[in-house]
C-alpha cells in the first residue's frame, strides 16, 4: 500500500497507537517526522521502497543512525536535538513505523540487528489483539511458564512484523524461516527462545492439516539422516584421499545397510581408527600400518575413558576396557580384507589401498572376549538382582511422595508453608501465571518445581515396572502407544485373556505377551495419567533417534507434556531417570561406585528369573523375541546354587531309578561282613584294592597284581624278594629249569616296578599321619537304622 506522508501521519496520530502523555505522543510525533525527513530523500514509489533503497535491510549489523544524524544536521532539521538524542529519535521513529505497519523490515533483520524493538509488547496490543489473547491462553493451558509465553509472543510479533495480516495467517513457511534465523543465530553465539511459539499456533488450529505437528519435524537436525560425506567429513579427517576413500567404502555398503549400522560403521573406521592415528601420528596418509603403529593403536582403543560417579556423589574420570573392541577389531580388519577382495575386481580403483592388514585373526579373539562377555554380564545380573525389590520400593515410594507433596502444594496458598510431615518447603509465589508448582525452600531459598518432580517420579516408576514386568527392550518401551493394549478370547472357556503386542524392532519380531494383574494396574495408571480432557490418548509424534526420521503419529503411551505440547518421553531421558533413581539408593557395587541399572539390565534379570522359576527356554526366547535360543540363554544368569540344587535333582533322580534295597540300612551281621572284607584285604605288602564282595583273581600273587596298593613301610621287605628272587633265577638256571626263570622275571620285574615307584614317592610325598580306615570305622561309623540318607548331600 502506498501511503503519502500525511496518511502516515495522521495514522501514528490515531489510536490505538496513540498511548501514554500528550508530551510522550508529541515526542514520538517528532521522531516520526524525523526518520521520514531521512527516508524520504531515498528513491522509491512508496515508503517500503525507500527503505530498501536505504541500505539499512543491506547489513542489518550496520550503524545507519549516524549517517541519516549527520544528513539531518546538515540539512538544518533536528532543531535543539543533540547528536546522541537525534539516534534515539530515529530508532524511535523507525519504531512507529513498523508498529504502524507502514515499514516491514525483512524477518532476517529483525533477527539480527543490534537495535531492539519491543515487538512482543506492542505488536500484541496494536496489530490483532484477539489472536494474541487466544495464543496466551493456549499458552496457559500448556502449562508455559512466564518467560516461555513470553518468548513465544515475540517470535510471533516477529512474523507479523515481517510478513503483515494477523496470526491466522501465518503459514507454516513463515515459521520455518524464522528457525532457520534463529539457528545461524546460535551458530554465531547467540540465544534462541526454542519452538513453543509453533506449537502454540498449531494448537490454534489455523494450520493445514497436512501441517507438521511439531516444528521439529521441519528442523535439519531431526528426521534428517547424513549423507555419506557429512557422516566422515563430521570427524575432520585430515587426509583428503583417505578421507575419500572412506567415502567410496561407506558408499559401497550403503545400499544393504540401514542408517544406525552406517553411522555406527562411519564411527568406526573413521572416528576410533582413522581419526586417531591422525591424532597421534600426524601427517599419516597410508593405510599401511608399520607394526609399532597398529600394536599402539590397539592397545589405545582397547580401553576407554568414562565417568563414573562415587558414594559421595563426586563424579570421575577414570578408564574402563572397551566393550565393543573386537567388534571395533572386525570391522577394521573387514575393511582391509575388502579393499583387498575389490583390488581384484576393480583395479583401477581400488588396487591403490590393497595392503596388509595390522589386525591379525588371532588379534579378535571372539570366542574368549564372549566368553568373558558373558561372565561379565552374568555377574552384572547377579549383583543387580538382590536388588531389585529395593530399588522397586524406592521408586514406588519416591512417586508416592512426589505426589502427595504436590498435592498439598495446591493446597497451599502462596507464600505460605506446605503441610508436609517431612518436607518442610513454602508454595513460592510466583508473579505471573503458570500452571506448574513451585515451592522454595526456607533455609536456603532453592526453588523446586514440584510439578516436574511428580512427572519424573511417575514415568521413573512406570519405566521400573514394565520393564520388569516384560523383559522388553527400552526402545520398545518407549514405541508402546494405547494400540498395543489387544485381549484374545479363549476358544474354550471364552475368557478374556489382556495382552501386550510388543512392535517388530531389533530384529524385527513382533510378539504377544500376557499382562499380569500388577502389569494392569501400571498400565492403567499410565492411561489415566495421560489422557486429556475428552478422555482420549495424545496423538504423537515419535522421533527415531537410531534412524533420524519421525515415524507416524501414534497414542504412545510414554509421553508427557514438554512446553507447549505432548511429547514421547525418548529412551535417553528414561536410562537418565532410572539411573539417577538407582544412585539415589546409596547402594555400592564392589569398586565402590554407586550401583547403577541400566533398562537392559531388566531385560536380563527378566529372563534369568524367567528359566530358574521353571520357564521352557524356547518360550523365554519367544517372550523376549530372540531369533536364536542360545542368545535367550546367554541371557541367563547361572549362580552357584542353581548349579548345586540341580546336581542334587540329578542324583535324586538317578537314585530313584535303582531298586530301593540297595538304600536300606543295613543289619549288624552285615556290616560286619563289610568291615570284614577289608581286614581281608591286608596282606605282607599293603593292602588290596579289589572291589568289596569279590575274591582275588590272581592266585594271591601279589607281587604281579596291579590292585595291590602297597605300603611304603614295606620297601625293605620288597628289597629282600627282590634278591630272593634273583637268587632263585641263578638256581633255576643252573639245573636248567627255564620255565621257572620266564615266571620268576615276570615277578622280578613287577618287584623292581614297584620298588622304583616307592623310592619315587618318598621325594615328593610326606606322611600324614592319617588315620587308618581299619582303625577308626568300627569307632565312628555306626549302623543307621532310620530313613535312609540323601545320597546328595
Amino acid at each position: 500500500m502506498s501511503w503519502s506522508r500525511a496518511m502516515v501521519l495522521s495514522r501514528l496520530a490515531a489510536p490505538p497507537l496513540t498511548v501514554g502523555t500528550p508530551s510522550n505522543q508529541r515526542r514520538r510525533r517528532r521522531a516520526a517526522v524525523l526518520f521520514l525527513d531521512w527516508l524520504e530523500q531515498h528513491p522509491g514509489g512508496n515508503w517500503q521502497e525507500r527503505w530498501q533503497s536505504s541500505g539499512i535491510a543491506d547489513d542489518p549489523r550496520a550503524d545507519w543512525r549516524t549517517a541519516a544524524a549527520q544528513w539531518l544536521q546538515d540539512r538544518g532539521r533536528t532543531g535543539t536535538i543533540g547528536h546522541e538524542g537525534l539516534a534515539a529519535a530515529l530508532t524511535s521513529g523507525l519504531g512507529q513505523l513498523i508498529y504502524a505497519d507502514v515499514l516491514r523490515p525483512p524477518m532476517a533483520w529483525l533477527v539480527t540487528s543490534p537495535i531492539r524493538f519491543p515487538l512482543g509488547r506492542e505488536i500484541p496490543r496494536l496489530r490483532d489483539p484477539r489472536g494474541f489473547a487466544a495464543l496466551a491462553v493456549q499458552a496457559t493451558a500448556a502449562g508455559l511458564s512466564f518467560d516461555q509465553r513470553r518468548h513465544a509472543a515475540e517470535q510471533v510479533s516477529v512474523i507479523l512484523t515481517a510478513k503483515g495480516g494477523t496470526i491466522a495467517d501465518i503459514a507454516v513457511g513463515d515459521c520455518l524461516e524464522l528457525i532457520e534465523l534463529r539457528d545461524q543465530r546460535k551458530a554465531e553465539g547467540a540465544g534462541h527462545p526454542g519452538w513453543g511459539f509453533y506449537q502454540l499456533l498449531y494448537a490454534l488450529g489455523h494450520f493445514p492439516p497436512d501441517a507438521p505437528t511439531t516444528l521439529r519435524m521441519l528442523d535439519r537436525r531431526f528426521g534428517h539422516q547424513l549423507s555419506v560425506e557429512e557422516l566422515v567429513d563430521q570427524y575432520a579427517p585430515a587426509c583428503r584421499p583417505v578421507r575419500d576413500l572412506l567415502v567410496a567404502y561407506l558408499a559401497e555398503h550403503r545400499p544393504r545397510l540401514d542408517y544406525a549400522t552406517l553411522k555406527q560403521l562411519a564411527y568406526h573406521l573413521v572416528k576410533l581408527f582413522w581419526k586417531d592415528l591422525e591424532n597421534h601420528h600426524p601427517g599419516i596418509d597410508s593405510l599401511r600400518l608399520p607394526p609399532d603403529v597398529a600394536t599402539a593403536w590397539k592397545s589405545r582403543t582397547s580401553r576407554k575413558t568414562v565417568t563414573v560417579r562415587t558414594a559421595d556423589g563426586r563424579r570421575v574420570e577414570t578408564t574402563e576396557p572397551r566393550t565393543d573392541a573386537a567388534s571395533l577389531l572386525v570391522t577394521v580388519r573387514a575393511f582391509y580384507l575388502d579393499l583387498s577382495h575389490w583390488a581384484s575386481e576393480e583395479p583401477e580403483r581400488w588396487a591403490a589401498w590393497a595392503v596388509p592388514c595390522p589386525i591379525r585373526r588371532t588379534d579378535i579373539g571372539a570366542t574368549k572376549d564372549a566368553a568373558r562377555r558373558k561372565s561379565r554380564m552374568d555377574q552384572r545380573t547377579r549383583e543387580r538382582l538382590p536388588h531389585l525389590p529395593s530399588l522397586r520400593r524406592h521408586v514406588d515410594d519416591a512417586r508416592l511422595q512426589a505426589a502427595a507433596l504436590l498435592k498439598a502444594a495446591d493446597r497451599t496458598p502462596p507464600g505460605e508453608m506446605i503441610d508436609h510431615p517431612t518436607i518442610v518447603l513454602r508454595r513460592a509465589r510466583i508473579a505471573t501465571g503458570t500452571s506448574r508448582t513451585w515451592a522454595e525452600d526456607p533455609a536456603t531459598g532453592t526453588r523446586r518445581d514440584l510439578t516436574r518432580e511428580d512427572d519424573t517420579a511417575f514415568w521413573t516408576w512406570a519405566a521400573v515396572e514394565v520393564l520388569h514386568a516384560t523383559g522388553i527392550r527400552i526402545e520398545e518401551l518407549t514405541e508402546l502407544s494405547h494400540h498395543s493394549l489387544v485381549q484374545y478370547r479363549l476358544p474354550s472357556t471364552g475368557e478374556l485373556v489382556p495382552l501386550l503386542h510388543v512392535a517388530p524392532s531389533k530384529n524385527d519380531l513382533e510378539r504377544l505377551l500376557v499382562i499380569s494383574p500388577e502389569l494392569a494396574d501400571v498400565l492403567a495408571a499410565i492411561i489415566h495419567r495421560i489422557r486429556d480432557e475428552v478422555g482420549a490418548v495424545p496423538i504423537v509424534v515419535p522421533y527415531d533417534v537410531h534412524e533420524h526420521e519421525f515415524t507416524p503419529a501414534m497414542p504412545v503411551l510414554f509421553q508427557h507434556r514438554h512446553g507447549a505440547d505432548a511429547r514421547p518421553i525418548s529412551a535417553t531421558t528414561l536410562r537418565r531417570w532410572i539411573t539417577d533413581a538407582a544412585n539415589s539408593m546409596g547402594v555400592t557395587d564392589a569398586s565402590g561406585a554407586l550401583l547403577d541399572f541400566k533398562p537392559h539390565d531388566f531385560r536380563r534379570i527378566f529372563a534369568t528369573e524367567a528359566i530358574m522359576n521353571g520357564m521352557p527356554p524356547h518360550i523365554c526366547q519367544l517372550i523376549m523375541g530372540h531369533a536364536n535360543i542360545n542368545t535367550t540363554m546367554g541371557y541367563k544368569a547361572v549362580y552357584p546354587e542353581e548349579a548345586i540344587t540341580g546336581h542334587r535333582a540329578y542324583l535324586a533322580r538317578r537314585r530313584d531309578l535303582r531298586p530301593s534295597t540297595e538304600y536300606r540300612s543295613p543289619t549288624d551281621e552285615e556290616w560286619e561282613e563289610f568291615l570284614g572284607h577289608f581286614e581281608h584285604r591286608k596282606v605282607s605288602l599293603g593292602s588290596c584294592g579289589r572291589a568289596y564282595g569279590t575274591g582275588c583273581i590272581h592266585e594271591h600273587a601279589c607281587i604281579r597284581c596291579p590292585l595291590l596298593r602297597t605300603d611304603p613301610a614295606q620297601l625293605p621287605r620288597l628289597i629282600e624278594i627282590r634278591d630272593n628272587l634273583l637268587a632263585r633265577i641263578d638256581e633255576a638256571r643252573e639245573h636248567g629249569w627255564l620255565g621257572e626263570v620266564d615266571g620268576l622275571n615276570v615277578s622280578l620285574s613287577a618287584a623292581n616296578n614297584k620298588i622304583a615307584q616307592l623310592q619315587e614317592s618318598a621325594h615328593r610325598t610326606t606322611d600324614l599321619g592319617m588315620p587308618r580306615f581299619h582303625d577308626v570305622a568300627p569307632h565312628t561309623i555306626t549302623p543307621n537304622t532310620g530313613p535312609h540318607p540323601d545320597p546328595g548331600t
